[in-house]
């Protein structure tokens, strides 16, 4: 994790001010830590919103308004009655328009000079990387989780930092994902939760003004990322009560299990939850099976680093990610056995390699707590820094 006076300014600085920017960034110029040359790097900036509904359309005016200079809007929704308690920037007038075109309307009646830039589409993994290339740096405020993923793996992969929020009733969320800083959105949450657990705001609700607050927090968080003040929330959730009026701000680290990015896969099946359920073994039991005369195959899904430090002597290997990629490709999986045992360091990643395998007709079982709970139980059964068996062809 960075200190404060590492986070460089991601911007670079434009050219000098003109008449009309210098008047209108007048109050924010006299901001101890705040120049001209922060100034500047606003005006150069690209900044793109995911969703122009609650939080999209609160934080959108506050980038207008402190003088960033070109914005991006993704959202292939239109505007409805039921918006508007919460969406105040959107207008009666507007409803059946495109939010895209009602927010850049907004924003064109704040300042004539910003460039926004409307992208009236669903973000998915066909275009989010095209997208993400021309921006600086990605506000997310969409409502549903597969974006959410899909937002955390395109930044990372596109090398920007990603600023999240999310509303839910009385509660807010934020953080910056940053890869090259510190830990991501995966890191937070490595699974998504269950289908239905968890309700979107029609269904559950949400309180007007969190939106304005959440989303004043998103734009807060991009000015300071693009101008190099102040410390972002880089490795850090902040948690908005409202009701209690409260804050506080949970720090978090990179998940030490967590799955290597590599490329973006098909979210609304990650976070559907259609994979059948796979059993469990833990590690005594395994212990046992691998000392038998009919010991089961196994397959390690961590990352290339991982393996080459310790692994289960004789096991196959594919990392999460690759066998993912392979699954939805539709290739064929010939190099795993019938029957195998997937073990990666914590659980997390080869119990989801177990229902993806299993999906796929193979029988299989995940080892439960990963190596360690091998490791205390048959240390003789893992080799270290020896060669890798591979289970790719």
């Amino acid at each position: 994790m960075k200190s404060e006076r590492d986070f460089p300014a991601l911007v670079a600085p434009g050219p000098p001010l003109s008449e009309e920017q210098a008047a209108r960034a007048a109050r924010q110029l006299t901001l101890p830590g705040f120049d001209d040359t922060a100034q500047r790097r606003l005006a150069a900036a690209r900044v793109l919103v995911i969703g122009a509904g609650g939080l999209g359309s609160a934080s959108v005016p506050y980038l207008v308004g402190a003088g960033v200079g070109t914005i991006g809007i993704v959202d292939d929704d239109v505007v409805e009655l039921s918006n508007l308690h919460r969406q105040v920037t959107h207008t009666t007038a507007n409803i059946g328009l495109a939010k895209t075109a009602s927010l850049s309307q907004a924003a064109k009646s704040l300042d004539p000079n910003v460039e926004i830039i409307e992208h009236n589409l669903r973000l998915d993994s066909s275009n989010a990387l095209e997208i993400f290339a021309n921006y600086d740096l990605v506000i997310d405020g969409s409502d549903n989780f597969p974006t959410r993923y899909l937002s955390n793996d395109a930044a990372q992969l596109s090398g920007i930092p990603l600023i999240w929020g999310s509303i839910l009733q009385h509660h807010g969320q934020v953080s910056v994902a940053w890869h090259e800083y510190g830990p991501g959105y995966r890191d937070l949450f490595p699974v998504p939760p269950a289908p239905g657990t968890v309700p979107d705001c029609a269904a559950g609700g949400v309180l007007p003004g969190l939106c304005g607050t959440v989303g004043s927090l998103l734009a807060t968080e991009a000015l300071k990322l693009i101008a190099g003040i102040g410390t972002p929330l880089v490795g850090k959730v902040l948690i908005y009560d409202a009701l209690a009026a409260s804050t506080r701000t949970l720090e978090f680290s990179r998940d030490p299990e967590g799955a290597e990015v590599t490329e973006l896969i098909d979210y609304v099946l990650f976070c559907s939850g259609s994979l059948p359920e796979v059993q469990g073994i833990d590690a005594k039991a395994l212990a046992e099976e691998l000392s038998g005369d009919e010991a089961p195959a196994l397959l390690d899904v961590r990352n290339d680093d991982e393996r080459a430090q310790q692994h289960i002597a004789g096991s196959l290997h594919l990392p999460l990610p690759q066998l993912e990629a392979a699954i939805e490709s539709g290739a064929e999986l010939e190099q795993i056995p019938a029957q195998v045992t997937v073990y990666c360091a914590r659980g997390p990643r080869s119990q989801r390699a177990a229902a993806l395998l299993a999906g796929r007709g193979i029988k299989t079982n995940y080892l439960e707590g990963g190596l360690p709970a091998l490791a205390e139980v048959a240390p003789q059964l893992l080799a270290e820094h020896a060669h890798t068996e591979g289970a790719r062809s």
